[in-house]
Order: structure tokens, then sequence, then C-alpha cells
């Protein structure tokens, strides 16, 4: 199958290139997909840089990608409710190949393209997941930080649809799309706690960072309480008391419920370009270089 291959680390110009590699194949508890769209996602460029490999070199040539949407045709052991032939999103490896092994999914929205699809996984469970932690009841207040991002704007709307109350931080040039989703938008940077505090001067019942640009004292100074801030991004915050979340536990309810959203127009996250496997340098450095208002979105 044709894939997006990197046999060293560097940057996405140098070391990523378009070649044929092995199917994979379902296991258990896994389904295949013929990939129709998959998406690029933050940690993708950190990986292919070589920023998460703690100075290991590569051992292998390896397929990026986290999250896919496209066509079941091959059901592993032990997994009932899909069939050959579903068209589902979901999370994986490898996906920015013609064929990936997913290993939580959810069926396709009906009102959703497979480009759109394909970014739900990683952005939608994400956000589900962060919410969960938080664990607010209807009518509290929440910051997002990165609103107009791919997760910021998942997080935004999951919590407008459990009836939170959501500020969202942005740049300025975002702050309508931000409004749009259902937040009441605010600047982010140096000042963020003494602006949501104009907005809300009772306070905020929880917190989530979803893009690790130093917001965590400002959103525990706002809450008052590390354990009502929930950080993707920032990782020594653990040592603050923060809660850092990088996935875990059963994906498949969260998907399940992403996917509901969508089916009822009460969640879109859209899609801000989409590339071809032999562009997907193009894409990775878009993503890295940030301010990306929906989701990149690669195509065989």
């Amino acid at each position: 199958m044709r894939a997006v291959v990197h046999s060293q680390y560097g940057d996405p110009e140098a070391v990523l290139s378009v070649r044929e590699v092995e199917e994979p194949h379902a296991g258990p508890g896994a389904v295949r997909v013929a990939v129709r769209a998959a998406s690029v996602n933050p940690i993708d460029w950190k990986v292919v840089s070589g920023a998460m490999a703690g100075g290991r070199p590569l051992a292998g040539p390896r397929v990026p990608g986290a999250d896919a949407a496209g066509v079941v045709d091959e059901v592993g052991a032990g997994v009932t409710g899909v069939h050959v032939g579903d068209p589902v999103f979901g999370l994986g490896s490898a996906t920015a190949a013609e064929f990936a092994v997913l290993r939580a999914w959810a069926p396709k929205p009906p009102n959703a393209s497979f480009e759109e699809a394909a970014g739900l996984g990683v952005a939608g469970e994400t956000a589900v997941r962060v919410l969960d932690l938080l664990g607010l009841r209807t009518g509290r207040t929440v910051v997002v930080d990165g609103a107009s991002g791919g997760v910021g704007s998942c997080t935004v709307q999951v919590a407008v649809s459990r009836g939170l109350v959501v500020v969202g931080t942005s740049s300025p040039a975002n702050a309508d799309f931000v409004r749009s989703l259902g937040a009441v938008p605010i600047p982010y940077g140096e000042g963020l706690a003494d602006r949501v505090r104009e907005v809300l001067p009772d306070g905020v019942a929880g917190a989530v960072d979803t893009v690790g640009r130093g917001s965590v004292r400002d959103l525990v100074a706002l809450t008052g309480d590390p354990g009502k801030v929930v950080t993707i991004a920032d990782f020594g915050a653990a040592e603050l008391g923060v809660q850092v979340t990088t996935g875990g536990g059963d994906a498949g309810p969260r998907l399940a419920e992403v996917g509901e959203l969508v089916a009822q127009g009460r969640l879109r996250l859209p899609v801000a370009e989409v590339y071809p496997f032999e562009r997907a340098a193009e894409a990775h450095r878009r993503s890295r270089e940030g301010h990306v208002r929906g989701k990149l979105v690669l195509v065989p």
C-alpha cells in the first residue's frame, strides 16, 4: 500500500515521503479501514521532528497519523457491532496510509464527509475526555484556553452541549469564530486571569489548557483548585496538582458521543485544508506554525 513514511527524525520537508509499505491487518479487538482521509495533529509533527523521542534514534520506517475515517474492510477477532463496508471514524496508529488499523471507532455521521470525520478522532475524543475529568454540572463555567484550534473548538462545543457556560481564549482574529461556537471570546496571553475575571467576576468552576502556552498558573488562580484544571499540552503542570491527560480508558463511548453531536448538528469541526499524501510535509509544516482554524487533512 502507499503511505506517508519517515525513516529518520527531522524537518518534515527533509524526512517525509510517500512509499510502498506492507499493509497492516486487524488484530483482536481492532478493525482495519480503507482510509478515505486522515488528519494531521500537532503530535504528528512533534513525533516526526524527534521531539518526543528522548534522544533515541528511530528504529525503522514509520508511518505517522493517529486518526482517520474510512470504510471497514477487516474485522478483528472479538469485535462486534461493526461490519465490513461500514463507514467509521476513529483512533489508531499509522493512519496516513491507504489502510490503517483502528483501536477505537464510531459510525461516521451521515452529515459529515470523510474529510470532516477524519479530524473527529483525536480532537473529539480529547474534548470529551477532558470535560469528563472536570465533571462539571450544567450551568457551571469553564475556560477553554486555545478555543479556536481543533481540540479547543471541539471542547467548547461539547461543553455547550452539556449546558456549561464557556469562555474561550484565542487570537483577536479568531474571536468571531469562537463566539460562533457558543463561547465568550477573550484574547489569550499575559493578563489572562484578569480578563476572565472581568467577564466572570464570580470565578470559574473548571478550566482546560489545550495549547501549553504557559496559562496553567492563571487557570489555577481562576479556579482556586489545581484539580479543576486539565491540560493536554503542559506536561510539567502535574507538579502543581493539575490534571495532565494524554489518553487512556475506553475511547469508543467518547467517539460515539462525538458522532452523535455531529449528527445532531451540535458539533462541527471545519476542515482548514485538504492535502494529498504527496503534500504531507506541507500539512505538517502548517500545523507546526499554529493558528490553524479547523483541521488539516490528508487524502490518499
